[in-house]
């Protein structure tokens, strides 16, 4: 099979494993390749940009960070499995020792898992996908931005606060939950919205189905970004409305048999 390995870049020992486990994989007769940003910072002469990316894996030693830059990247997706060499690395199902014997044991039909991604629009034109979640924020510390929630065309909700994250269920667990949004299973297709620091009580957390239409509507006359899964930012002005619908590209994860819930108890609950 052929592997893209790709590294986090800002640690000596991360890159020393990843070019371990490309050698053990190079040695089963498997074809490895390194991605770009990686190969450089590890002096190997070439590497492969994402955009370019021709594997049946993608291997990523790092954090959710490192995976969410791997997807984000990709013009096509492949299906990904993370090693954690990061602080929680709930993206991430492999532990360093485990990922060696996984790699060596997989076949060609092994089974992979999709994972609902939710694509944002705005006035007709594509500003990008996200598989963790994407941040509507004002550009100006300590102002706060109005918000309208339209759903199907209805108003939904209405209100003001910091931000608003828009995310998916796999984000869930992520930014979503520490801004005090509900755990919600991958397996469920729906967008979760959860107002950052709203100004009223009854400004709650809503999961709407994925088959709704859903519109994000600014009314206040206060610059905002958008932020997609930490790695791009995108300026939408004043008074923008962004449409949100579910992605046509899923991303791909390879299946390592765990369960999420489990991992949940044992990431999220015993830190």
């Amino acid at each position: 099979m052929r592997f893209l390995l790709v590294s986090r870049i800002d640690t000596t020992d991360a890159l020393r494993y990843t070019l371990e486990l490309g050698d053990l994989l190079s040695g089963a007769g498997h074809e490895v390749q390194y991605e770009q940003n990686t190969a450089r910072t590890a002096g190997l002469p070439s590497g492969m940009a994402f955009p370019d990316a021709d594997a049946d894996i993608i291997a990523t030693v790092g954090g959710d960070g490192t995976i969410l830059l791997a997807v984000q990247s990709l013009r096509r997706q492949i299906p990904v499995i993370g090693i954690n060499w990061g602080e929680v690395g709930f993206l991430a199902d492999l532990e360093p020792e485990e990922a060696s014997p996984f790699l060596l044991s997989l076949q060609p039909d092994f089974p992979v898992e999709k994972r609902m991604r939710i694509s944002l629009s705005m006035d007709g034109k594509e500003l990008g996908e996200a598989l963790n979640e994407a941040l509507i924020v004002t550009s100006r510390p300590a102002k706060m931005l109005r918000f309208l929630v339209m759903v199907d065309g209805n108003p939904a909700e209405r209100f003001r606060a910091d931000g608003l994250l828009i995310s998916t269920p796999t984000g869930s667990t992520a930014y979503a939950m520490s801004a005090g949004g509900p755990i919600v299973d991958p397996r469920i297709e729906g967008i979760l919205l959860v107002p950052l620091a709203p100004y009223l009580l009854s400004s709650r957390p809503h999961l709407i189905s994925s088959g709704r239409s859903l519109e994000i509507r600014l009314e206040s006359a206060k610059p905002a970004n958008l932020v997609i899964d930490g790695q791009s930012t995108i300026v939408v002005g004043e008074n923008a409305s962004i449409s949100v619908t579910k992605s046509v590209n899923p991303a791909l994860f390879v299946t390592t048999g765990k369960n999420f819930f489990e991992k949940v108890d044992r990431k999220l609950r015993r830190l």
